[in-house]
């Protein structure tokens, strides 16, 4: 039998009208403007929307969302009331859902939310989740938010499993003692080193990784098309993205 984790509890901050998720520690696990509940405010959880380039406009609402890590559910409130998607979060910490619907406007689950109250590494390895989502966001992080909680070749494979052909993902990597590269060449080695794109670094140091599943890059033009429709449509900087999304450096992708 696995022993016990012990989980910090979920505590709350505020200041200049933006209220903070933590985990008992100052390090920030998500954030809301209070008067702007429904935006994403954080430019990290922002740019982990990247996914959205990479859908045709035309199916850019439908499908299925989940994300790994609620955070202070800025995503899952996003895809299931700005983009009316089916979504589904998964989440270890029971007192990160109780606060996100205490004090981060996460609504009760209902036809097309779902908030599961599970282990990650369990949901992606569960067969009967297989090919089940079209956009995976991936956002683990524990109290120290030293590196991320699950990042291993056994679990990027989980997640490539997970989506269906078509699918994308996007992956915070972020921490101390986190390692961009070999994150990255984990990824790689289980979509593939040409199905993985990243985003610059935020200056806080959040790197977001973009990975598709059978689903080749569009062309400049198609995703500078997007882009703007993404921004009309949804307010979101989608063309602040497009320019800075880079092809993995070599030193990140598997060798053969």
């Amino acid at each position: 039998m696995k022993p016990k984790i012990e989980l910090a509890p979920a505590t709350m901050s505020e200041g200049d009208g933006v209220r903070y998720l933590h985990l008992g520690t100052p390090w920030v696990q998500g954030a809301m403007r209070v008067r702007k509940p429904h935006a994403i405010e954080l430019d990290y959880v922002q740019r982990m929307m990247v996914w959205m380039l990479l859908r045709d406009s035309e199916q850019l609402t439908q499908g299925h969302a989940v994300q790994l890590g609620l955070g202070a559910a800025a995503i899952t409130r996003f895809c299931h009331r700005n983009l009316r998607m089916k979504t589904t979060a998964v989440e270890i910490n029971a007192s990160v859902i109780t606060a996100c619907r205490l004090w981060f406007h996460l609504p009760e689950d209902d036809a097309r939310l779902s908030v599961l109250n599970a282990d990650a590494a369990a949901y992606v390895a569960d067969a009967n989740n297989a090919a089940s989502a079209q956009v995976l966001n991936v956002d683990l992080y524990d109290h120290d938010a030293a590196s991320p909680v699950l990042d291993d070749d056994k679990f990027y494979r989980g997640c490539h499993r997970l989506l269906s052909e078509g699918g994308v993902m996007t992956v915070n990597l972020f921490g101390r003692d986190a390692s961009f590269e070999r994150s990255a060449a984990r990824i790689s080695a289980a979509f593939g080193a040409e199905a993985v794109r990243s985003l610059r670094p935020t200056k806080e140091g959040n790197s977001i990784v973009v990975a598709v599943k059978q689903l080749a890059f569009p062309e400049r033009e198609v995703l500078a098309a997007r882009a703007e429709n993404i921004e009309t449509r949804f307010g979101l900087p989608a063309r602040k993205w497009l320019r800075m999304i880079r092809a993995l450096p070599a030193a990140t992708t598997p060798t053969p």
